[in-house]
């Protein structure tokens, strides 16, 4: 490229981030994880296994053990035989292990970043600037509240073994959010990530084996829906943690009707994302552009309808492709991209089921000029205008970076629309 056409199009070049030290510990363990139950690395019963893929690429990093039924069992017994030492140990001694977790995560965030990035797609900028750090604030702040639990909450009792089943979309986040409260509290727990993004969560119970958690308080058990199943239906499981789609909790809450079982879920949505015809529309524009492609649309609460008052629709859908036309979508280690690859194939073939959906039901597609990277898994930002409410594009959650557009004249429609 010429220097007046880089001025022209003020295109960057890549900046990939090193792999070097993800790829460093997934050959430490010959890229074949096998399960971390009862602090230690034990082969599956089921003797078998699965692959985990760069979606960036559709390289494949490592082989997976896939738990059933009697390595669930396994898990959860050896959760339950930590259960009375740790609950029984003093608010400041629990505290210690999750400052020493939280810790460790500050020390190893690039290799947390860059092996998130490899094993979900997501760009760097993202895992290292945003998810990890939060990762790390989350295990010290109920370090804290582990401290306060015998003063502040003084008639508290643990709840037991948890079961806790995680998403794909923001893989170490999840586990933060499950792990550190249980554990806080005095719990302990079973967690299964998901089949497509293990590899954070066997490195965070790596890391559990060098600070000297003691062993059963974490276990991690890779595997599909399968597994997960057997952790839901185990009868020794107090509570069942799941983040994920809706259709999957209303499974989960009909397996644990009358079980006795506690159960928390965070699953789909649908959210609005509402503009007047007062908002500055450049402002919005950015604001648009987190809200549906940060995570490549992956998020449960992304801002995936946008609803536009009549009067200024066609100048932000203007604007909006202008800024779309400009989107980067590439490798997740580029420094430089916006937009990263899609989780899994399988994935992508949902996204593009529900688009070609919205076409034949008669709403207006526009993608940008360009065409994605042809060696993974990605799918280009689009927009969707003249929605119908009715349409499926508007009811279901894709779960992609995928933007339907609907207008309104009113504030009382707008509500009326955001609560449809």
């Amino acid at each position: 490229m010429k220097i007046k056409e880089i001025y022209k199009t003020m295109s960057y070049g890549p900046a990939p981030e090193t792999a070097s030290e993800a790829i460093h510990f997934l050959d430490s363990y010959k890229r074949n994880f096998k399960l971390f139950i009862d602090g230690q690395w034990k082969a599956a019963h089921s003797k078998k296994s699965f692959d985990s893929i760069n979606p960036s690429n559709k390289e494949k990093l490592a082989i997976l053990s896939e738990a059933n039924e009697k390595d669930v069992d396994a898990a959860v017994q050896a959760a339950k035989k930590a259960l009375p030492k740790w609950a029984a140990l003093t608010a400041h001694q629990r505290a210690r292990y999750l400052y020493a977790i939280a810790r460790q995560i500050q020390k190893h965030s690039r290799l947390f970043a860059v092996l998130e990035s490899m094993d979900n797609g997501k760009p760097i900028r993202e895992t290292r600037d945003i998810d990890i750090p939060l990762v790390a604030r989350h295990f010290y702040h109920h370090a804290g509240w582990a401290q306060l639990r015998d003063s502040q909450l003084k008639d508290y009792q643990e709840i037991g073994v948890i079961g806790q089943i995680i998403p794909w979309n923001f893989p170490l986040l999840m586990l933060s959010w499950k792990i550190a409260p249980a554990l806080a509290m005095g719990n302990t727990v079973v967690l299964k990530p998901a089949e497509f993004t293990s590899l954070t969560a066997l490195l965070f119970a790596h890391i559990c084996q060098q600070i000297g958690l003691p062993k059963g308080v974490v276990n991690i058990i890779t595997g599909a829906g399968t597994t997960g199943a057997a952790l839901v239906n185990h009868k020794d499981v107090n509570k069942i943690a799941f983040t994920g789609s809706t259709e999957v909790g209303k499974i989960i809450r009909r397996a644990i009707a009358g079980t006795g079982k506690k159960l928390s879920l965070e699953l789909g949505g649908k959210s609005p994302f509402i503009v007047f015809e007062d908002a500055d529309l450049d402002s919005v524009v950015e604001g648009v552009v987190d809200a549906i492609w940060f995570n490549q649309g992956q998020v449960c609460c992304a801002g995936s309808r946008l609803l536009v008052q009549e009067s200024v629709a066609e100048k932000l859908y203007k604007k909006l492709r202008a800024r779309m036309e400009r989107l980067r979508v590439g490798n997740a280690l580029d420094k430089c991209i916006d937009v990263g690859a899609i989780v899994a194939k399988v994935q992508v073939n949902t996204i593009d089921h529900l688009v070609q959906k919205g076409i034949e039901e008669g709403n207006t597609l526009w993608q940008p000029s360009w065409s994605c990277p042809k060696d993974g898994y990605y799918y280009p930002p689009t927009l969707f205008t003249n929605v119908s409410p009715s349409s499926t594009i508007a009811q279901e959650e894709i779960f992609g970076p995928v933007l339907a557009a609907m207008t309104f004249r009113t504030h009382q429609e707008a509500v009326k629309l955001a609560n449809n």
